[in-house]
């Protein structure tokens, strides 16, 4: 029988307890060279420079302990994130878009700790402390040289078979180029809420059917509901068609929904149906995506409804934070735009290919291209924009170097919301397994 002492106020763990935690526990070391180029081309913006120009390294331990022993499983995660400043200066930084700015530029480095605890009865795990959700209603952003991280707590159970469900509460973030922990706003939004709550699920009907379901309350701003349903069909050896449906319903509450509260500042940027920023969006899209060995290519449409921009969490509107950075789940949030604004119709493509069909594997392309129209305005006038990306990714299969990744972003923007745009990134990345 395994057992737990107690002696002097301190709780020791029984050694097959503490066996069970350790030998399951592991630990890598990410390494991240960056190096970011935006180019504003003819349109040098309020800040008067038309260029960002930064280089830096991240380094990322990650640990992960395995659980006790027992009916109920204790264990611990940490995550250390820290980013040095390689180049950046004579006026190529602009913000904290990569680098967080202290003052006078950009700063030399910056760092962050997140501790985890974690409990596990069954197939049911509790985390609260630091955590990166990637759900239909919040996903943490990972753009740049560190990722975005949220504070909270999130219930994870796939203890029902094809039934995975999820829940929590969050009232923290700390955006991708800061160390500094704020609370929760949308674009736009001025004053900060404590609360996140979410909850849904994923059911997997058969092998190739999921219907997902979400419900997310951002406190004093906005409800929103997500449904969605993905399909794969089998068409023969090495070919498949899979289509991808979405649909977000998002609606006024708390001091979003009174005059006075959007005064204050909980409200939304961007154009709203009467000019008050309160938020009122349906934003819908379906994407057909048709593979054939190692070939993919991907069309889709979006429609985003006159009411408000498309929302989700968005800390870039608090000043002085370095907040900045968000993602949306939408197949048109790309490298320069996002394509959620009030009224906003796009069009997609995407054409992508795996070289391991042409036996080189480990490397990737991928070519995307998006055009939205009927972008309202607060100028009465509809605006139009789009963007054209470009991916190339390899991975070393083999030898010294083997697991070693290069990655070369390359975005180009048009737009009459936004200033034209040129993007490149260069990623050089490499995982060190601890133990």
């Amino acid at each position: 029988m395994k057992k737990y002492l107690m002696s002097a106020g301190v709780f020791a763990l029984s050694p097959i307890a503490h066996a069970d935690l350790v030998n399951d526990s592991h630990a890598n070391l990410g390494l991240r060279n960056f190096y970011f180029n935006n180019d504003f081309r003819d349109q040098a913006g309020s800040l008067g420079q038309s260029k960002t120009e930064e280089w830096a390294q991240a380094f990322v331990l990650d640990f992960k302990s395995g659980f006790t022993d027992g009916p109920i499983g204790v264990g611990l995660d940490a995550l250390g994130l820290m980013g040095v400043t390689l180049d950046s200066g004579d006026g190529r930084h602009r913000g904290s878009s990569m680098i967080p700015d202290d003052g006078s530029g950009g700063a030399h480095q910056w760092s962050r700790l997140g501790l985890t605890p974690k409990l596990k009865v069954a197939n049911t795990e509790l985390r609260y402390g630091t955590l990166m959700p990637k759900l239909p209603v919040l996903t943490y952003n990972d753009g740049r040289l560190l990722p975005q991280t949220f504070e909270g707590a999130q219930l994870t159970s796939t203890d029902l078979d094809g039934l995975t469900l999820t829940g929590g509460r969050l009232n923290r973030a700390t955006g991708r180029a800061s160390s500094d922990r704020t609370g929760l706003a949308v674009a736009g939004g001025t004053r900060e809420s404590d609360q996140f709550l979410f909850a849904g699920g994923d059911y997997r009907i058969g092998k190739q059917l999921t219907a997902q379901y979400y419900v997310a309350n951002l406190e004093d701003y906005y409800t929103q509901h997500f449904v969605g349903l993905t399909h794969t069909l089998p068409l023969s050896e090495g070919q498949s068609l899979r289509t991808d449906l979405r649909y977000f319903r998002t609606v006024a509450e708390g001091a979003n929904d009174s005059a006075a509260g959007r005064a204050s500042g909980y409200r939304v940027g961007g154009y709203t149906e009467e000019g008050d920023g309160k938020i009122d969006n349906h934003t819908w899209s379906a994407a057909l995506t048709y593979s054939v060995q190692g070939h993919a290519l991907m069309a889709g449409y979006q429609q985003v409804s006159d009411g408000s921009n498309f929302v989700q969490p968005n800390q870039g509107s608090l000043s002085g934070k370095g907040a900045g950075g968000a993602s949306v789940y939408l197949y048109t949030d790309r490298m320069l735009a996002s394509f959620n604004r009030a009224g906003e119709r796009t069009a997609f493509a995407q054409y992508s290919y795996d070289f391991a069909a042409a036996a080189v594997p480990g490397l990737k392309f991928s070519l995307m291209y998006l055009k939205g129209d009927d972008i309202r305005t607060t100028s009465g006038k509809d605006a139009s924009e789009w963007e054209r990306d470009v991916g190339l990714d390899y991975v070393v299969q083999d030898g010294a170097l083997k697991g070693l990744g290069l990655a070369w972003r390359h975005g180009l923007l048009h737009s009459e919301i936004d200033p034209n745009q040129q993007q490149n990134r260069l990623i050089v990345s490499y995982t060190l397994a601890l133990f």
